[in-house]
């Protein structure tokens, strides 16, 4: 059989249920001897703070046993970043959003809001912390600093991961984890990205990387449940939706016998 190479596409927020569909598919494309290389297509301003890091983790693991090159599109913020840091090769447009290097986690207290409206909530429990988190009230000074402290954890990772992939040291790479964001052009100055190019020059370096044309490319992608396909859209386009729904689950077959365990 040709060898060929894999282009696979990540669109949306980073989640659990959002990303544990790709993170199988890079695990089985580890063992895919026909495919030699895979291109990482991925737009996202990021998401949580562990599924980033298992998406991480999952292109840092395919990427040692094949060549694997991140085209950031719209934008890579945060956790998509340090997604892409797996990758071999990190390629941006000249406008892509790239970096947002940073932890945030955001604390609402409604107990204000809920009193103006006539409406008392009363949280009975035990352990004096344990309705800190019920987006109610305040945290107190020993909350947000105990908050804070995982924070600070979570964002020295993120910084460490950087300067390693980016082959800078923790001091080098401080300057520029503010949270903020650069241009694609901007990043490749930085050290952030390694050059300017759309996803057709990722392509290319990728099939440089393997030695298989860049022709040889199949779009691979988490197969949706059938009954989801069949349902979307609303019963005046029934009809549509069935054809459609065939149409895909004939294509996820391709997908299984191409990629599936």
């Amino acid at each position: 059989m040709r060898p060929l190479l894999a282009h696979l596409q990540f669109r949306g927020t980073i989640r659990e249920r959002s990303v544990d569909p790709y993170v199988r598919i890079l695990k089985a494309l580890e063992s895919k001897r026909r495919v030699r290389g895979v291109l990482l297509d991925i737009s996202s301003g990021g998401g949580g703070d562990i599924p980033s890091q298992d998406f991480y983790r999952a292109v840092k693991r395919l990427d040692a046993s094949k060549p694997v090159v991140a085209s950031i599109g719209s934008v890579a913020a945060s956790g998509a970043y340090m997604t892409a840091l797996g990758a071999r090769r990190i390629y941006a447009y000249p406008e892509s959003i790239v970096g947002s290097i940073g932890v945030i986690y955001p604390h609402v207290a409604v107990q204000e809001l809920l009193d103006k409206v006539g409406i008392h909530l009363e949280l009975l429990h035990e352990g004096r912390h344990k309705d800190a988190f019920q987006g109610l009230r305040d945290l107190t000074d020993e909350e947000r600093a105990k908050v804070q402290a995982v924070i600070a954890e979570s964002y020295h990772g993120f910084v460490e991961t950087v300067a390693r992939e980016r082959h800078r040291s923790i001091d080098q790479i401080l300057p520029l984890a503010t949270g903020e964001f650069w241009s694609g052009r901007k990043a490749v100055e930085l050290g952030l990205v390694d050059a300017l190019g759309d996803r057709e020059f990722a392509l290319q370096e990728l099939g440089r990387l393997t030695g298989v044309p860049p022709q040889r490319t199949v779009r691979v992608a988490p197969p949706r449940p059938f009954m989801e396909r069949f349902l979307s859209g609303g019963a005046s386009v029934l009809g549509s939706r069935v054809r459609d729904g065939v149409r895909d689950a004939l294509e996820d077959l391709a997908y299984d016998s191409l990629f599936g365990r």
